[in-house]
Parts: structure tokens; C-alpha cells; sequence
């Protein structure tokens, strides 16, 4: 029903900037919100930002004032911008969109990008 493709990941050095992308198939007005989780090797997924369909952001501790959550909605796209990047920052991102209808709960997720900080 909803597929999600995360773009925008690569190799930046510490400090450096990167803007992720995540195109829905369809309105993310729909989805009652969006998110950005992150997965570095052995560890588990854990969340780093969200939206509502209300714009209502939240951010991990991690990366408050460095990272940003947004949304164009005409063009069916969350983004992530991340400023500031740090070694700890590298993981896989992947894309998370959640539909809450009445009690039950579905997510879709996208395939994930490779963002890697290295000097």
C-alpha cells in the first residue's frame, strides 16, 4: 500500500552536512507520521526523529540541534537534514511511515541508506 525509498546517503567527514530523502507512493498526508530510525552494525534500530501529520517534530537526544525533520508535502517527501555529523552518527537510515487506525497499528519502512562519517 505505502512504499517508502530513502535517498541521500554517503560518506561525509565529522562535522560535515548530509540531507536525506524519503519519497512516499503516495500522500503523506495520509500517514499519521514519519520518521527517520537509524542502525548501526550490532546494535538495534532506534528512533532519531519524527513528524506528525500535525508537524509536530520530536528528536532523539542525541541529535537535538543538529539534525532536522521535515516535509514538502506536494512532493510526497520527508527529509532529514543533518548538520554537525559526528563518528556515532554512522548507521544505516531507513524511513518509517505509521498509520494508527483506531487500535491497530501499521508501519511501512524503506530499504535504508548508508550514511558513514569517517576521516
Amino acid at each position: 500500500q505505502v512504499q517508502l525509498v530513502e535517498s541521500g546517503g554517503g560518506l561525509v567527514q565529522p562535522g560535515g552536512s548530509l540531507r536525506l530523502s524519503c519519497a512516499a507512493s503516495g500522500s503523506i498526508f495520509s500517514l499519521n507520521a514519519m520518521s527517520w530510525y537509524r542502525q548501526a552494525p550490532g546494535e538495534e534500530r532506534e528512533l532519531v526523529a519524527s513528524i506528525t501529520r500535525g508537524a509536530i517534530t520530536n528528536y532523539a537526544d542525541s541529535v537535538k540541534g543538529r539534525f532536522t525533520i521535515s516535509r514538502d508535502i506536494a512532493k510526497n517527501t520527508v527529509y532529514l537534514q543533518m548538520n554537525s555529523l559526528k563518528l556515532e552518527d554512522t548507521a544505516v537510515y531507513y524511513c518509517n511511515g505509521r498509520v494508527l487506525n483506531g487500535r491497530v497499528l501499521a508501519d511501512y519502512w524503506g530499504q535504508g541508506t548508508q550514511v558513514t562519517v569517517s576521516s
